[in-house]
């Protein structure tokens, strides 16, 4: 008998097949997703992190008190990212899993430390969980990995008080900041401005001549109606509604690096994750970190084009249940496409990837006879070790944007996982493909859409 999907309260379960007596639990709250074929000794586990000060841990216990979870283990480490913080490993009977969730969304609004991970035992048919509509971005928006309103010592702003306020501000904005929301606005200060502007000024004058042709199509129209000047920073609500007339894709306020898990999730939904600060101004040309000048001069552009659209969203799609391997594989694909990707153009060879064309510097390095250049294929691609601080020793070519879409996708069909996505975009969900009643909705949507191209076809003759 066909499995059916039902949900119910914000959950997905699964119907019991009577034949075999196997369930499958689909659950949106949790941190991951797992199918189980067997309830024996099945707990879940949660990895979460503290800052080191006095009652950060007796606040956290309260939560799980007041919840009425009791906790079968609990371990504790110092944390691999901070010295600052601890890391706490937990055990929970599978019996508190809804309220596990309420727990887990007061860890990341009220504790000052943040929810990093979150897993099941990994038995071999657990899967890591994915959001399954684009409400569920917000459970992961503020797991920022590093920087936000807190700077390493290498930072240009490290030791500048005025500086570090303010990008407290920017961070409070995205920490706030919920799915369906404006974004608020910024009134940037004239020193903000004038970074911008340097950057600005700069980088427009190497596009017509090193950028590819999709990039300096939509530059004029980013101009034209989101405000892109030399002496004005757009403001990411602008730019937002810009890209979702034009392929779909909308920003979203961040206020650091998020883990390439999440990140690439967000691309799945056509949500790119956008800094909204600025670089430091003593250093204009040069950023440790994406910053505003990174995201809006070097990504939006290329975001608003439906082709790149569509591949950046299969590498998202890609990523989604995936094994950690594997994402590493895919960050890596991303890393050398949409961050520091070129294609050829006719006769000449342009850059895409918003690393380049969001740095002056290495926009002219990289179409010079310096580094080297491979033809872009996934498999070896994803293998190829990259440094981070300084200018790229090889880039990958892809033969158009089509192309490196198609070998993204045949890329992905090797990934081990027990299912299929599909991004829909009506209801802006993720649908799993691993049952003949979801195969057949896809078929006959296909079916639909088949029978308007060739409808379009015979008009066109």
């Amino acid at each position: 008998m066909d499995a059916a999907y039902k949900k119910i309260n914000g959950n997905y379960t699964q119907d019991v097949d009577a034949d075999n007596q196997e369930t499958r639990t689909w659950r949106r709250g949790s941190m991951y997703l797992e199918e189980e074929t067997n309830k024996k000794s099945e707990v879940i586990t949660c990895i979460f992190s503290l800052k080191e000060e006095v009652g950060a841990l007796a606040k956290a216990l309260r939560l799980f008190e007041e919840k009425g979870i009791n906790l079968m283990h609990i371990e504790s480490r110092p944390s691999r990212i901070s010295k600052e913080q601890y890391e706490f490993f937990i055990s929970v009977d599978p019996a508190y899993s809804q309220a596990l969730d309420e727990v887990i969304d007061c860890l990341r609004t009220q504790i000052s430390g943040h929810v990093h991970e979150l897993s099941r035992n990994k038995q071999k048919d657990t899967v890591p969980w994915f959001p399954n509509d684009i409400q569920d971005l917000d459970r992961f928006a503020n797991q920022i990995l590093s920087y936000g309103s807190e700077l390493e010592s290498d930072h240009p702003g490290f030791t500048d008080p005025v500086y570090r306020a303010r990008r407290k501000e920017f961070a409070d904005i995205a920490f706030n900041y919920r799915h369906g929301h404006p974004i608020p606005q910024v009134e940037y200060t004239e020193e903000e401005r004038a970074t911008w502007g340097t950057v600005f000024k700069e980088l427009k004058t190497l596009y017509p001549t090193h950028a590819c042709r999709e990039h300096n199509r939509v530059f004029p129209l980013l101009e034209k109606y989101c405000g892109y000047r030399q002496d004005n920073i757009p403001q990411l609500e602008d730019v937002s509604r810009f890209l979702q007339s034009c392929s779909g894709f909308r920003l979203r306020p961040v206020a650091g690096l998020l883990s390439s898990r999440d990140f690439l999730a967000g691309l799945a939904f056509r949500v790119f994750h956008s800094t909204q600060y600025i670089r430091h101004g003593s250093k204009p040309t040069y950023t440790p970190e994406p910053d505003i000048c990174h995201e809006l001069l070097g990504h939006v552009p290329l975001f608003a084009d439906p082709g790149f659209a569509q591949f950046s969203q299969e590498i998202g799609l890609a990523s989604l249940g995936a094994p950690d391997e594997y994402i590493e594989k895919l960050a890596t694909v991303y890393w050398f496409t949409v961050e520091f990707g070129l294609c050829k153009q006719g006769s000449e060879t342009r850059a895409f990837g918003a690393g380049l064309l969001s740095s002056f510097g290495e926009l002219q390095y990289c179409l010079t006879d310096k580094p080297k250049l491979l033809l872009f294929d996934p498999e070896k691609t994803s293998l190829q070790k990259y440094p981070i601080t300084e200018f790229q020793p090889i880039y990958f070519v892809a033969e158009s944007f089509d192309d490196a879409k198609e070998k993204v996708r045949k890329f992905a069909g090797t990934i081990p996982r027990p299912f299929s996505v599909r991004y829909n975009p009506y209801t802006q969900s993720v649908e799993v493909l691993d049952n003949t009643q979801q195969l057949r909705n896809l078929a006959d949507s296909i079916n639909s859409e088949m029978g308007k191209l060739c409808e379009a076809m015979r008009k066109l003759e």
